[in-house]
Order: C-alpha cells, then sequence, then structure tokens
C-alpha cells in the first residue's frame, strides 16, 4: 500500500442545500493519498451528496473543494466531473449494456492512442481478475462480476480519487463480504484514494482507514475504526456504530483517583479523576457485559432475563434489572440463560469506558464541571440503526 502523504481530496466548509434543508453543513473533510475513507450514516444525513459534490456532480453553495492541490469548487471557479479525474462506482455498476467488457473498460480513455488504451484496458482487467471475460457482455456477468468490471473502469484513467456509492448493497450477503474483499484488495494494492459511502456498520469499520461518521449534514465525528467503535464522540455515536446500552453512574472520590459505578456494580477506575465527585453515564457495549445464573435482589446488578436471541456463535441474552432497565449481553453459544432466568450483570474486567454527560462523551473532569449538554436522548436501550 502506498504510504498516506498529502491531502488528495479536501473540503473546506462545504455547505449544500436543497429547498431549506441543508443536504452538507459546513463540512471540512481531508483524504489523505493511499488513504480509504469510509463515511457513514442514516439515509438522508448527505454521505452521497458529499461523493456527488467531490465528483462535480454538485455545485457546493458555499465552501471549498480540493482535489490533488487544485481547487475544483469554491470562489474560484467551478471545474465539471470529466476535468476532475475521479473515478466512481454505484450500487447499479451503470455498465453500458451494449458494450463489451473491455470498451466498457475503456470508455473513458478515448484520449489515448489505442495500443496504450488496449494496453492499459488489460492492465487493470489483470487487477481485477476478469482478462479472460473481456469480451462478453454486462447481462453475461454475474453481479460480483459486473462491480468488478465498474471499478476497473473506474480505475482505468489513473483517477486522484475512486468514489464508491454503496457499491456492495445490492449484492446478497455472502457475495457482498467476497466481492468487497475483492475490491478493498485492489484499491490497498494500487495505492488508490478511495471514499466509500456505505449504510452498513460492520463494513464502515472493516473496511476504512478512517470512518467518518455523518448527521442530519454535518460530520458527528472522524476517526480510526477502533476510535469511532470504542471512544465514541457523542450518543448518536455510540447508538448508531453499534447495539449500546447507556446506564446512569457516579464518579466517586477514591484514594487520589476517582472509581466509576452504576447498577450493575463497579465499572472502572478513572486514572487522573481524583477528587471528582459527578453524575454521567456510562455505554456498555453487549460483549462488555458478563453474566452469571442466579442473583440475589440486594446485589449490584440483579436482574432477570426477558429475552434470547441465537446468533450462531454467540447468544444475545437481553436482561430486565431492579430498576427496570434492560442490558443486553452476548455470550458463548454453550451459555444460555433461559427467559425467567435469575441472573447477576456485571463489567467485563479492563474495560475503559465511555462517559457520556447529557449527549457528548466526556474524557476528563473539566467535561462533567458545567451543565449537561442539553437534554439527553431516552435513557435504557439503543438499537441498532442503519
Amino acid at each position: 500500500m502506498t504510504p498516506l502523504g498529502r491531502p488528495a481530496v479536501r473540503l473546506l466548509g462545504v455547505t449544500k442545500t436543497y429547498g431549506a434543508v441543508p443536504a452538507v453543513d459546513a463540512v471540512d473533510l481531508d483524504v489523505l493519498d493511499g488513504e480509504l475513507v469510509t463515511v457513514i450514516g442514516p439515509s438522508g444525513c448527505g454521505k452521497s451528496t458529499v461523493l456527488r459534490l467531490i465528483a462535480g456532480l454538485e455545485r457546493p453553495d458555499t465552501g471549498a473543494i480540493v482535489l490533488a492541490g487544485h481547487e475544483v469548487a469554491g470562489p474560484a471557479g467551478f471545474v465539471p466531473p470529466e476535468r476532475r479525474r475521479v473515478g466512481l462506482v454505484f450500487q447499479d455498476h451503470a455498465l453500458f449494456p451494449h458494450l463489451t467488457v473491455a470498451r466498457n473498460v475503456a470508455f473513458g480513455l478515448d484520449r489515448l492512442e489505442r495500443g496504450r488504451r488496449d494496453a492499459r484496458v488489460r492492465e487493470v482487467l489483470g487487477l481485477v481478475r476478469l482478462g479472460d471475460l473481456a469480451g462478453r457482455y454486462p447481462h453475461e456477468l454475474s453481479g460480483g462480476e459486473q462491480q468488478r468490471v465498474a471499478l476497473a473502469r473506474a480505475l482505468a484513467p489513473e483517477p486522484t480519487v475512486v468514489l464508491l456509492d454503496e457499491p456492495f448493497s445490492s449484492l446478497d450477503e455472502t457475495l457482498r463480504a467476497q466481492v468487497r474483499a475483492e475490491l478493498v484488495g485492489v484499491l490497498r494494492e494500487t495505492g488508490t484514494t478511495a471514499v466509500l459511502v456505505t449504510h452498513d456498520q460492520t463494513e464502515a469499520l472493516s473496511v476504512g482507514d478512517r470512518v467518518v461518521v455523518m448527521r442530519a449534514g454535518r460530520v458527528e465525528q472522524t476517526g480510526t475504526p477502533q476510535e469511532v467503535f470504542e471512544r465514541p464522540a457523542s450518543r448518536f455515536v455510540a447508538s448508531f456504530m453499534g447495539d449500546a446500552d447507556f446506564l446512569p453512574a457516579h464518579v466517586h472520590p477514591e484514594r487520589g483517583g476517582a472509581l466509576l459505578t452504576c447498577e450493575i456494580g463497579i465499572v472502572s477506575t478513572l486514572p487522573g479523576w481524583g477528587g471528582t465527585d459527578a453524575d454521567v453515564e456510562v455505554v456498555l457495549r453487549p460483549h462488555e457485559v458478563a453474566l452469571t445464573a442466579g442473583a440475589d435482589h440486594a446485589t449490584a446488578g440483579a436482574g432477570v432475563v426477558t429475552d434470547v436471541e441465537y446468533h450462531g456463535a454467540f447468544v444475545l441474552h437481553t436482561v430486565r434489572l431492579t430498576s427496570g432497565r434492560t442490558l443486553r449481553s452476548w455470550q458463548p453459544h454453550a451459555v444460555r440463560h433461559p427467559v425467567g432466568a435469575p441472573v447477576t450483570a456485571s463489567v467485563v474486567p479492563g474495560l475503559t469506558p465511555t462517559l457520556l454527560r447529557g449527549d457528548r462523551a466526556v474524557t476528563s473532569p473539566a467535561d462533567v464541571a458545567g451543565p449537561a449538554d442539553g437534554d439527553a436522548a431516552p435513557r435504557g436501550r439503543s438499537t441498532l440503526r442503519s
């Protein structure tokens, strides 16, 4: 993979409004050379509009877009899509049905003399392992093969960036994983800069060097997959990027440090929080909640199993605590607490918890010194959205 370097793509305060609705609202984003960035968010959050703005299919109302150091949209003017050196891969492949695979790939290479054009077509078809299908037509290919042709066509002109708009969502689950691995492998092998829009949380986390989470036209958080999942910046990111439950918690002064406790007991120590006494919420994901059989209602974490979902290798248990709040817990497939069984929930040792004050994450005592960031969303269970 090409070492990451200077920004290949820059969005500087980019805004795009349709009527009175801001689809993209003052977005700043850098994508480095050779980087694969995934953009995720709920429907209507503006993620596909970001791609269309980078491609030149839409004009920003304000702000600037810079590709490979050259401003392509902004105060200095507007560069049309065909002059931006941007490759596009869509969900529906967008192949020309009357052209062979080779001619589809060659479509954007009309400025090359024939020998160089034919050589480039062979090269990129070899990259996506479709060299032996060059003479076929799109209708003679599988969905996965068509998507690989679409990627080859996007790569052929050696673009500054390849933009992929939910390219795998039309494929069935098994084929999607296979094609995704193949296409991402080609992008890595060629050191291609890419921005991939997806609605799939697992895909965003597993593919991206960095993940951009959007909400209502704004960037809610940008970070590595580990940062976004393990250290979400807000209640929204915590719940959108995976199953999450929220419990009221309290930070207590404890021998020069601080101790975080909640309804299911001690969560962790908080080094550097010495002397802090504050109410917060703790974010708990199902893999961070342990269960043991039996419960004494006078003991922290006592509860009753209210639902059991079998997922093959793991079983998801939902537990109603004494307070009426619910928690979820992943257990190995051999561990099954039946509905109605008393259990005791606790926090898996070694957890570094995400704490919330209102709707925003807090990382230091200074963050809990003032009033909470607005009234939070409903407490308790937060379901995964896509």
